[in-house]
């Protein structure tokens, strides 16, 4: 034997750190030969044939007594060449091919540096599972970053998940562990044995895993998502040129697998869901579709939020390939795909992030810095390079792989602050003594600044429910660099006011108001979303007040309001038919209420109308972020719950006049100012027959007077309906 007892214990207890020094085919000292070693469970015999130079010696390798170890000695050549391992098997079968330690690292120096730089921008190339050809043999290079691991090996069906058989090798200081397995597979199941920092082994799932087991189970896939053959080439190239900030956008919240179902208990898949819902945006008049999050989570009532797999789309739906179909599709009808991204937090699931190699890798050790106390998760540590790596590269992923138009950015504000739900001594201030997370801030502004210099086009939304100032200027001003923000004040205040029954609403008239007194500091998205329609929130037709005529009227107005207020749209499902139960993960959109009377068609129709009159009139959308595109005519009739403003494009050649009555009683003769003289187009009435209302209007449009009124030398006597919106835009 020429191991030593000390390295041939390393073997068999599976606890060397650099197997690949020990195993496969190495130079005996002085030249005096090459002495190759295998390390093959359940093998009777094996040898070393040469591959490419036939006059290399075929090597016969002799166990070593009570192991599983396999040694022998050629004197006839001293260069290490090419070489199949033939085994032949205790239970008499023949097999052949490469070994897995005569291969080179497939990571080099400069992957490793700038992993631990933090600045490996793909570096989802390089570590997880990477179908490679290496010297002619195709096969899988695993990669896993584990620093204070004792040993990691990659287990799955081509080993018969035996961790004896690919032990990985440590790359230095980096903390990377990789083996390249000849033979593996698409499709093969894998996971990564880890002996811990103390010394316990558990199986771990692969962070950067493309592709998992249906849940419960959690075994990550081979799989290679680089080669769907998209057709999307015109949607894209358009996208670079568009400036999201003056365009029209109007997003549709989809969580997939409860928006429409094939049966109770069956969801459609990605493939199957793509022609019902290109056809329903695409009738309805959304700009986008936003998905709930679809990485992969193992929690399904997390409804995503707790993900498991960043790199993954949920197999529930279907396929990696499946999922960008489903976005190839929507982009080739002219729709727009945001999915909801969580670096914010990620559960505690043994065989996944947490504690990964027994040490808190992703999170913080303490839990003052390290566990939400309001979800159960952890968080990430962003003072790691690794980590912010992981994070970073994933954000690019999604848009390289997947084609994605924007990222909403769940639970800014937990990032933002340490002591974010937290009482006095649960949190540990910032190096400054301040309660702003520093490293969590430089992230979110490198991040930005990633996605939108190596994606033009794409855009990132923040769910931030503070005043943080500058959520939506460049990291270069100060700020954190995304293109939009929620406005959770304009959606609370305003869910606040219509709630309350219209007797009292002439008290209440600054919650529609105040909106106005920040509009500015940011560039807002005005969000109905999945949050408000959950937990005993009630549906928000189940807010509103009155009979069913008064509800759907009042929520026909608030929907108005919503669409002509500055800012973009964002409207979740179920909610522009007036569902009336709240949203519940396991069922689906009642789509059978459209059936049910006037009232939800009539919904449905108006918010498919608010959409069409939206995008036709630039006034609406294209100064959302400029002190011109908007000013009140009136707001000042508290005692009536009348308020009336306009909207303007940035050159002012198209106009929108905006007048809404908050009470049942019908309004003639209300005299207000118009920008200029001439006839105007009434151009939405939320009280049409068609929608469900009572008809009440104004015979289509007006034609002004002169008669000064408002600041303006024209006005008009309009008609209110009660509870509506209605709008004007000059012929």
């Amino acid at each position: 034997m020429v191991l030593t007892q000390d390295e041939l214990l390393s073997l068999t207890e599976v606890r060397h750190r650099s197997p690949h020094q020990l195993l496969g085919l190495h130079p005996l000292g002085g030249g005096e030969g090459l002495v190759g070693r295998a390390l093959v469970p359940g093998a009777a015999k094996v040898e070393m044939h040469p591959v490419h130079e036939k006059n290399r010696p075929v090597i016969k390798l002799k166990r070593i007594p009570n192991s599983d170890v396999f040694e022998g000695i050629t004197r006839s050549a001293n260069e290490v060449y090419a070489y199949d391992l033939v085994i032949t098997w205790q239970s008499g079968a023949l097999s052949r091919g490469r070994d897995a330690y005569s291969f080179l690292p497939t990571l080099g120096e400069s992957d490793l540096y700038l992993f631990g730089k933090g600045d490996e921008r793909r570096i989802h190339e390089k570590l997880g599972a990477q179908l490679r050809v290496i010297d002619g043999v195709p096969g899988v290079s695993f990669a896993v970053w584990a620093p204070n691991a004792q040993r990691v090996s990659v287990v799955g069906e081509f080993n018969h998940w035996d961790g004896r058989r690919h032990m990985m090798r440590s790359l230095g200081t980096s903390g990377v562990w990789e083996i390249f397995v000849p033979g593996a597979a698409v499709g093969a199941h894998y996971k990564f044995e880890i002996r811990d920092v103390h010394g316990n082994v558990s199986l771990k799932t692969d962070p950067y895993g493309f592709f998992f087991e249906v849940a419960p189970k959690n075994a990550a896939i081979v799989w290679d998502n680089r080669h769907f053959n998209w057709s999307d080439e015109a949607w894209m190239s358009a996208r670079r040129q568009q400036d999201p900030l003056r365009s029209p956008i109007s997003i549709y919240e989809v969580h997939i697998g409860s928006w429409r179902k094939k049966s109770a208990s069956e969801s459609f898949n990605y493939r199957e869901l793509a022609a019902p819902l290109v056809e329903y945006i695409t009738e309805m008049g959304f700009t986008h579709v936003e998905f709930l999050p679809v990485a992969e989570h193992a929690f399904y009532p997390s409804w995503g939020y707790q993900v498991t797999g960043f790199f993954a789309p949920t197999s529930r739906f279907g396929t990696p390939e499946d999922f960008q179909y489903l976005v190839d599709e929507l982009h080739r009808a002219g729709i727009g795909v945001i999915v909801d991204w969580v670096p914010a937090h990620f559960p505690r699931d043994e065989w996944a992030l947490a504690k990964f190699d027994g040490t808190a890798l992703y999170e913080h050790e303490d839990p003052r810095k390290g566990a939400h106390q309001d979800w159960g998760t952890l968080i990430f540590n962003f003072s790691r390079h690794e980590v912010l790596n992981f994070l970073t590269a994933n954000a690019l992923f999604w848009c390289e792989r997947f084609h994605i138009d924007g990222l909403r950015v769940d639970a800014v504000a937990s990032m933002l602050y340490l002591d974010y739900s937290r009482k006095s001594g649960e949190w540990i201030p910032n190096q400054y003594g301040g309660r702003e997370n520093l490293e969590a801030i430089e992230f979110l502004r490198n991040f930005n600044h990633l996605i939108h210099t190596e994606f033009p086009g794409v855009i990132t939304i923040a769910e931030e429910s503070t005043a943080w100032p500058q959520v939506t200027r460049p990291p270069y001003l100060g700020g954190l660099g995304f293109t939009f923000k929620w406005n959770m004040g304009w959606m609370h205040d305003t869910l606040n006011y219509f709630k309350k029954d219209p007797i009292h609403r002439k008290h209440h008239q600054n919650d529609l108001t105040f909106a106005m007194l920040y509009n500015g500091h940011e560039n807002f998205i005005m969000p109905l979303s999945h949050d408000e329609v959950v937990h005993g929130k009630c549906s928000l037709i189940g807010r509103m007040p009155g009979d069913d005529w008064r509800k759907f009227a009042n929520l026909r107005a608030l929907l108005g309001y919503q669409w002509t207020f500055p800012g973009k749209m964002h409207l979740f499902m179920g909610c522009e038919i007036g569902q009336s139960s709240e949203w519940n993960v396991n069922s689906q959109v009642d789509w059978s209420l459209l059936q049910a009377g006037p009232y939800h068609e009539g919904l449905r129709k108006f918010v498919r109308d608010l959409n069409q009159v939206y995008q036709s009139h630039p006034a609406l959308w294209q100064g959302d972020y400029d002190h011109t595109g908007f000013y009140w005519l009136d707001c000042s009739d508290h005692e009536s719950s009348i308020l009336s403003y306009v909207r303007q494009s940035t050159d002012r050649a198209n106009e929108v006049l905006v007048v809404m009555n908050l009470t049942p009683i019908p309004r003639h003769g209300y005299r207000l100012g118009f920008p200029r003289a001439g006839k105007w187009k009434e151009i939405l009435n939320s009280d049409a027959s068609i929608y469900g209302g009572s008809n009440t209007g104004n015979q289509g449009g007006k034609t002004t007077e002169p008669i000064p009124s408002h600041g303006h030398p024209q006005s008009a006597a309009l008609t209110l309906p009660p509870l509506s919106i209605i709008a004007f835009s000059p012929e």
